[in-house]
């Protein structure tokens, strides 16, 4: 699903049109953009949580010529997944393997 098939299942769903649904889709967004870049935490029950990760600067090297070069520290967004998504997930059957006779 993408943000617009979600703007438009929000519409359809609460019976408003779609303008109403794309603002309402775009201040979610928004506040939870702006939790993250001050350093807060999402959590939404039974879906998962949203955090921010510290990592620290390191000595790596360049993959073309093994050249050591440093990495500065940086921040990145982590998704960790809730116990009720993840059970979920894992109960769905995978059509690879065949079913047990």
């Amino acid at each position: 699903m993408n943000k617009s098939e979600l703007i438009e299942k929000l519409a359809e769903k609460c019976g408003i049109n779609v303008l109403q649904s794309e603002e309402i889709v775009n201040l979610t967004y928004k506040k939870m953009k702006d939790t993250m870049v001050g350093g807060g935490r999402i959590e939404i029950r039974g879906f998962g949580s949203f955090v921010v990760k510290d990592y620290h600067a390191y000595q790596g090297r360049n993959p073309k010529t093994g050249e050591k070069i440093s990495v500065p520290p940086k921040k990145l967004p982590f998704f960790k997944v809730g116990k009720e998504l993840k059970e979920r997930i894992d109960s769905i059957p995978d059509p690879q393997v065949p079913a047990a006779a």
